[in-house]
Order: structure tokens, then C-alpha cells, then sequence
């Protein structure tokens, strides 16, 4: 049983030193208030043009960049680690390697792709990681509801 003493830190009435110990440190511990996740989803709206400082030798100045969400190629079947991994698999025993399951991040952090429009040297930006991105979409307006 606790006791709030407002002159100094709280009291615990416990006969048995573990509950009493027990209870001190949840009257001790500081929470705080429950906070309720927001309804409403945070979107990323970026233009498709951006005025940025391009460093390429035959700019060194700002410039007008057009931009785009980078995209990964496909992966390479001659790379020395999938050749390695295809030669280890093949044959009779299964499975060689673990299959990574443990995943933990529900979002990718976005990449812009930034191309310089007047000497088209390119350069990549990333961004924070956000369940939503939209390249040059509209501007949100006051009151408006998020329409997907």
C-alpha cells in the first residue's frame, strides 16, 4: 500500500522487504500520461522540380534539379556472392543458409534522385522514413480530408 506524503518522496507499508521493494520502485517510476496514436496518416508531397546547389565541375551553382524516387536495379547474377551462393545451394542438402525472418522496419526510407537540368549530372538525396510518399502531387489545402 502506497501513501502520498506531499512533503517528501512517497512511503511504502509492506511487511515483506520484496513487496515493499516492489512497491517503492512503481512509486517511484515516473509514467507518462497514455497518449493515443493520431487517425490521421502524415503523407510526403515532394515537387518534381527543386532548385538545389549542383557541384558538378561544370556548374558549381544553383540550380534546377528535375527529380525521381529512386528505384534498386535488378540484382546482378554474375556478382561474386551470388555465384558463390548458387554453386553452395546447388546439389543435394537443402537449404545452405538462413533465410533472414526477423524483420522489424514496416517502412523503406525514400531516395530522391536529383538530375541537374542544365549539365544533367545526377545526385541522390535520402529522405526520412514515411509510410506514404507521393511525387509532385497536389498542395494540401486547409480542411481538406486525405484521399488515398
Amino acid at each position: 500500500m502506497v501513501s502520498a506524503n506531499p512533503i517528501g518522496p512517497k512511503r511504502v507499508k509492506s511487511h515483506n522487504p520484496t513487496i515493499a521493494l516492489a512497491l517503492l520502485r512503481q512509486a517511484t517510476i515516473q509514467r507518462p500520461p497514455p497518449s493515443y496514436p493520431a487517425k490521421s496518416v502524415k503523407m510526403v508531397n515532394i515537387p518534381k522540380t527543386r532548385r538545389t546547389y549542383c557541384k558538378s565541375k561544370d556548374c558549381h551553382k544553383h540550380q534546377q534539379h528535375k527529380v525521381t524516387q529512386y528505384k534498386a536495379g535488378k540484382a546482378s547474377l554474375f556478382a561474386q556472392g551470388k555465384r558463390r551462393y548458387d554453386r553452395k545451394q546447388s546439389g543435394y542438402g537443402g537449404q545452405t543458409k538462413p533465410v533472414f525472418h526477423k524483420k522489424a522496419k514496416t517502412t523503406k526510407k525514400v531516395v530522391l534522385r536529383l538530375e541537374c537540368t542544365a549539365c544533367k549530372a545526377k545526385k541522390q538525396l535520402a529522405l526520412k522514413r514515411c509510410k506514404h510518399f507521393e511525387l509532385g502531387g497536389d498542395k494540401k489545402t486547409k480542411g481538406a480530408a486525405l484521399v488515398f
